[in-house]
């Protein structure tokens, strides 16, 4: 079962995301001020996403509602208990995506090509989800690396304990 946790690491792991508390304890995740998931004691999670992302996302989940605004479809609300962790960090990205500045995205959505031993002086042995993570940060340098601790790597999707040993190594 999917949890606020997954989804809270899910929207942290998304450049310049902000977490607030908003009207009666949802708290509610943004870039640059706009907000592209949150989640109330309901239990519902809201996706702000394109049409499209959208109406796959209605015929992926039964249970997903449209979410509306003035009669207009900004996204899915879908309880948390009926999407795994996989199909939560998907459509979180997506709705990071259709939200960030498009000059964020388009850093971040170029990672998606990176691949490992191809990316700035980072090592191929990260694998190609830290080669991925890294390049859709921005951090292509092992200097970049340098002036990162070991919990802000961790905290990268796909960036895990043999990745971050690996660069620790590389440094050295």
């Amino acid at each position: 079962m999917t949890t606020f946790a997954q989804l809270r690491k899910a929207a942290l792991s998304c450049p310049e995301t902000a977490e607030h508390v908003i009207d009666r304890g949802i708290v509610a995740f943004t870039v640059h001020g706009k907000r592209f998931a949150s989640m109330g004691k309901d239990n519902l999670v809201e996706l702000r996403l394109p049409a499209p992302d959208a109406e796959e996302a209605l015929a992926a989940h039964p249970a997903a509602q449209r979410l509306d605004r003035d009669a207009t479809p900004v996204g899915v609300r879908v309880p948390i208990g009926d999407i795994n962790g996989q199909q939560l960090n998907h459509w979180v990205r997506r709705a990071w995506l259709a939200q960030a500045p498009r000059h964020l995205a388009t850093r971040v959505a170029a990672g998606d090509d990176a691949t490992p031993g191809e990316v700035g002086d980072l090592p191929k042995a990260i694998g190609g989800p830290a080669t991925r993570a890294l390049a859709g940060a921005g951090i292509t340098m092992l200097t970049q690396v340098a002036a990162l601790t070991d919990a802000e790597l961790l905290a990268l999707h796909g960036v895990g304990p043999k990745a971050v040993r690996v660069l620790r190594e590389a440094l050295t």
